[in-house]
């Protein structure tokens, strides 16, 4: 217990400190997101304070085997640091959408070759386990990867609302993967969880820094491997892990997937960038971005309490989480429509 609460507080130490000099570096190197059209934000801040949540992270996933009884992924630990060094050269220069691509493909294949891949998933309410087989089951574990590294992107737009998610969703993947005895995972959840939380500290509004895709691209990839690094090392299946990985995040996923089929459907070029996202128009009809967060940050709270219930109770939580997934994300769509706010300038 004292190791554990050990690393866990240098993780939030370090990430909280590290986060503070980087700021001072890069205001010395004016390393600064300079607000444009589709900004946010009125002031130039820096960014790339997501690069202490990756160095933070990563040190601590290779100490836990060390320290504790857990296993260590190569495929994961390398597809990370592919994942952070692409989205750090895009911070800097702006790469191609298709050079980014490559590399997310790469580190996801990385990724499963070593950890392996969504073989059966767990459907809830019916107690139903779908066998993937080895084709469909690498294609949507890759798939899943691939996409949540560019919807956490997205989704970091406003102060506080991917370093809250992510502080959120380890939380819960921690009290899950501890049910499972998963100890490396659970410990590794912590260390996210706590690095993210002394990010979120500097992040909050008014932000004195951004995450930049450093950050936002190497959360996304770390919470979608989570199913299969977590259970690296043991022959148990675990079919819900992947319906866990689903809604820690759902509500980054949700909205993501409403704004890219709303867009195709209005046939605009889903490929460029826009302020259309639900959480956009809340901050576009006059929302603070500390409410806006909140409000996505509560419904994640709300959403990942009942599926740690329904995973350490069971009976009729799994019904609740379902009914709490409906509502809270009808009430996020119809707060973000409801005053029909032009989304386009």
């Amino acid at each position: 217990m004292i190791a554990t609460l050990t690393l866990l507080s240098l993780a939030f130490v370090i990430s909280w400190a590290g986060v503070g000099f980087f700021r001072r570096w890069t205001l010395r190197r004016n390393l600064l997101d300079i607000p444009n059209d589709r900004s946010s934000h009125s002031e130039p801040t820096p960014r790339g304070g997501g690069l202490v949540i990756v160095a933070v992270s990563l040190l601590g996933y290779a100490a836990i085997p060390v320290f504790f009884d857990a296993p260590f992924s190569v495929g994961y630990f390398v597809g990370a640091i592919i994942i952070a060094s692409v989205s750090w050269l895009d911070d800097l220069y702006s790469l191609p959408f298709w050079m980014r691509l490559i590399a997310h493909i790469a580190a996801a294949f990385i990724l499963v070759v070593d950890a392996g891949f969504w073989q059966t998933i767990f459907v809830p309410l019916i107690s139903l386990d779908i066998q993937l087989g080895l084709v469909l089951g690498l294609a949507l574990t890759v798939a899943w990867v691939v996409w949540l590294v560019n919807a956490y992107n997205f989704m970091d737009g406003i102060d506080g609302i991917a370093a809250l998610q992510a502080v959120i969703a380890c939380v819960a993947w921690a009290v899950i993967l501890y049910k499972f005895d998963l100890q490396g995972g659970f410990l590794f959840a912590g260390v996210l969880a706590c690095s993210s939380a002394g990010f979120l500290i500097h992040n909050w509004q008014p932000a004195r820094i951004f995450m930049g895709d450093v950050g936002s691209a190497f959360i996304g990839f770390t919470l979608a491997a989570m199913p299969i690094v977590a259970r690296k090392g043991t022959m148990d299946e675990l079919p819900i892990l992947p319906v866990v990985a689903v809604l820690a995040v759902w509500f980054f996923v949700f909205d993501t997937v409403f704004t890219l089929v709303k867009r195709t459907l209005q046939r605009e070029r889903v490929w460029q960038a826009h302020r259309k996202h639900l959480y956009q128009r809340l901050v576009i009809a006059g929302w603070q971005h500390s409410t806006v967060s909140l409000i996505y940050g509560s419904a994640a709270a709300i959403l990942s309490l009942t599926v740690c219930l329904s995973i350490i109770i069971g009976g009729n939580y799994w019904a609740l989480t379902v009914l709490l997934l409906v509502f809270l994300t009808a009430v996020i769509v119809f707060l973000a429509l409801k005053k029909g706010v032009d989304a386009n300038e």
